[in-house]
């Protein structure tokens, strides 16, 4: 068994090694898979630091957070984080940790002497913005965003309220601009066509696939086709997590290859390092999901290969 959990453990890439001879701790478990999700909020998850998100999730009780994380939730989080080498001790020490930073934060300042206020986000350090993709004719690039806060790249993540403004209202055009007030507003613009339920709520693979949308694939070429390269990549991702499908083909129908490679992406095997960290952070995928592609908050559009069940060991013959 000893020989087993460290092969296990050195297989455990995508979320790092964890040492054979002694448990970790709750902080190094949440630095290496646990804050991917849970600094940011992705999907739900609640927020490290943050009372709002954590209070009604707190009112069930210790064990019932212990038995989330150890068998995963309906709402897409995978038991134990999508890393099985943890043990079980290793998760729960991960749960105290999270809860203690909620303890933390609600503590009086005793230098002010005030009373404890609402607890927010405790916000991440900046990081530095990826760089940017190269231009080319009829291959519309993501625009640059601040990166003052660590998921402001991630503008489709917003209230209902605040999705598909009309063109002065969204941050995007320039409202001092009379040809902005002459474009239609979205909600107007979208409304035949597909639903979806991430990003700003349509489902622009099924309009392309159904007609009910033609782009110019050229800017300067209205006769131009697009270069279709029906191709899936498939990536294996450790843990209980479905494996990530990459279609060519659905991105292909809107984007030159330029787009991507090899400003992103390099076009050979086992040259991308590719996490949902760098993703977060606004890089690799992250360049346009998030931006001018739906965001990370749909889990199961991007990891839409199932794995099959892993057989039970049997006892051995006496």
């Amino acid at each position: 068994m000893n020989k087993l959990r460290t092969m296990m453990l050195l297989l455990a890439g995508l979320v790092g090694v964890s040492s054979a001879w002694a448990a970790q701790s709750g902080k190094e478990v949440f630095g290496k898979v646990c804050g991917v999700c849970h600094n940011t909020g992705v999907a739900g998850a609640p927020r490290y630091g943050n009372a709002g998100d954590w209070s009604p999730r707190v009112a069930k009780g210790t064990a019932a957070l212990y038995k989330s994380a150890l068998a995963g939730t309906p709402k897409g989080m995978p038991p134990k984080g999508g890393n099985m080498t943890l043990t079980d001790g290793e998760v729960k020490a991960t749960v105290d940790y999270m809860l203690a930073s909620i303890k933390d934060a609600a503590k009086p300042d005793a230098a002010k002497a005030a009373p404890a206020a609402a607890v927010e986000q405790k916000p991440l350090a900046p990081v530095a913005a990826p760089a940017a993709p190269v231009a080319t004719a009829g291959s519309p690039v993501a625009p640059a965003v601040s990166t003052a806060e660590v998921n402001a790249f991630n503008r489709l993540l917003k209230p209902a309220s605040k999705r598909n403004l009309p063109p002065p209202e969204d941050g995007i055009h320039d409202p001092a601009n009379d040809g902005t007030h002459a474009l239609q507003p979205p909600l107007a613009a979208f409304g035949t066509l597909p639903k979806s339920f991430a990003g700003n709520r349509v489902n622009w693979v099924e309009a392309l696939s159904s007609n009910k949308i033609n782009p110019r694939y050229d800017r300067l070429d209205p006769n131009a086709v697009p270069v279709v390269m029906d191709l899936n990549i498939v990536r294996e991702v450790k843990g209980s997590m479905p494996d990530v499908v990459y279609p060519h083909k659905q991105h292909t129908e809107w984007l030159d290859c330029s787009n991507c490679h090899p400003a992103i992406f390099v076009p050979q095997k086992g040259a991308n390092s590719i996490s949902m960290a760098a993703i977060l952070l606004g890089q690799k995928c992250g360049v346009c999901h998030g931006k001018v592609a739906f965001p990370v908050s749909e889990c199961r559009i991007c990891h839409s290969k199932k794995k099959p069940m892993p057989v039970a060991a049997q006892a051995a013959p006496n």
